[in-house]
């Protein structure tokens, strides 16, 4: 009767403890300390995420969250060539992540289960990258890959059986190289499939290229024998923060959103409805490649029924802010100060100097820039270096 006593009074010591503020302030704390940096950084420690998923090489820093792969500084840059539609990087140091981002990722299994759909088949005469391996290598690999599906699982891929150099290439996409030929191995795999699924196949492959296709604008189309091999030297964050005074496209107002365009990448803000001094205040992200081109920076009106309206476009000149970056990289300079100027004047477009600063250790540069071949609008944007080594 004794023990039977002190367990009622432990048992009722604990449901106290369950109903206590105590508890659950513990409870709270303990899940907001972790957070989503906290899960993916946990994630990332998990067996198979240590290497990046394509090459090998250690302690991957970039993910393709529409993957669900941990990949290097080096494959993310082939990655990002392939566009958002395939395959969508971030970083894990330098993004915010949220947590319904995290369920994505996680909820795609990692490195090794996306590895198991797709690299399911690899012909004896593909090799696997390695670390050292070429950009070419890389490039080719990785379309093969996740463009391609060439090595996918094959019950995963009754929704396109054929193999890829029988099916037209989608738009924008380049089919396989030309330089290696029809393996016996693939013909059997291809001639075990059914005539249902074939005609399947075809009827989803119709539908998935029908889907691809976007009112809005899009980067110039680019071949598979160049896209991707591209040596990268950097990062360049920016930070389209507002426009002012922006064309009247939809009677009254406009719909506007920019899209940024570094070499063969592009990426886009978010819409802002009825507003012709909106505030988008969004960070984007883009690679520098070797030869670095200017960045161009044009605004669209969205519209549903037709083809977006252009609202003015700008260049930017971004090789002294990667000089400056390069610059402080090899010195041991933290304290503020300015490292160059771009004087406004009538030869360019500027409302004001921009000048190049380095802020908190990051080299930043501040641009407000006039909107060319359009009545009028300013845009203002702040524009991060961040070399690879970082």
């Amino acid at each position: 009767m004794v023990e039977k006593g002190r367990r009622g009074t432990g048992v009722a010591s604990l449901m106290d403890l369950f109903r206590s503020d105590i508890y659950w302030n513990c409870r709270k704390e303990g899940q907001t300390s972790t957070g989503p940096r906290g899960r993916l950084e946990n994630f990332l420690g998990q067996s198979g995420n240590n290497i990046c998923a394509d090459c090998g090489s250690p302690d991957p820093k970039w993910v393709s969250i529409s993957l669900g792969v941990f990949i290097c500084i080096k494959c993310s840059g082939v990655h990002r060539s392939l566009g958002v539609h395939i395959s969508k990087v971030l970083s894990v140091k330098l993004d915010e992540w949220t947590d319904e981002q995290v369920d994505t990722l996680t909820g795609l299994g990692g490195n090794t289960g996306a590895n198991m759909k797709y690299e399911a088949f690899i012909p004896d005469y593909i090799r696997k990258p390695r670390p050292d391996s070429s950009i070419e290598d890389r490039s080719d690999y990785i379309r093969r890959k996740y463009e391609m599906h060439q090595f996918f699982n094959s019950d995963e891929q009754l929704f396109c059986p054929f193999p890829y150099q029988g099916l037209p290439s989608p738009p924008g996409q380049g089919g396989p190289s030309s330089s290696h030929p029809s393996i016996p191995l693939e013909k059997r795999h291809y001639e075990k499939q059914t005539t249902s699924h074939r005609l399947y196949g075809l009827g989803q492959a119709f539908r998935n290229s029908w889907r691809k296709k976007d009112p809005e604008h899009k980067a110039p189309k680019k071949s598979s024998s160049s896209a991707g091999m591209i040596e990268f030297v950097g990062l360049i964050k920016v930070n389209v923060v507002k426009g002012t005074n922006l064309a009247v496209r939809d009677v009254m107002t406009s719909d506007p959103y920019v899209l940024l365009a570094l070499g063969q990448q592009s990426v886009k803000t978010r819409v802002i409805k009825n507003n012709l001094n909106p505030v988008w205040n969004e960070r984007l992200m883009l690679s520098i490649p070797e030869q670095i081109p200017p960045l161009r920076v044009i605004v669209y009106d969205k519209d549903t029924f037709s083809t977006d309206d252009f609202m003015g476009e700008a260049e930017i000149d971004i090789q002294p802010l990667v000089s400056a970056a390069i610059a402080h990289e090899n010195s041991t300079l933290n304290e503020p100060k300015q490292l160059g100027k771009w004087e406004a004047s009538k030869e360019n477009t500027l409302v004001k100097d921009s000048i190049i600063t380095l802020t908190d250790g990051k080299v930043i540069q501040e641009v407000s820039i006039k909107l060319q071949n359009v009545e009028r609008g300013v845009l203002e944007i702040m524009l991060e270096c961040v070399p690879l080594s970082q």
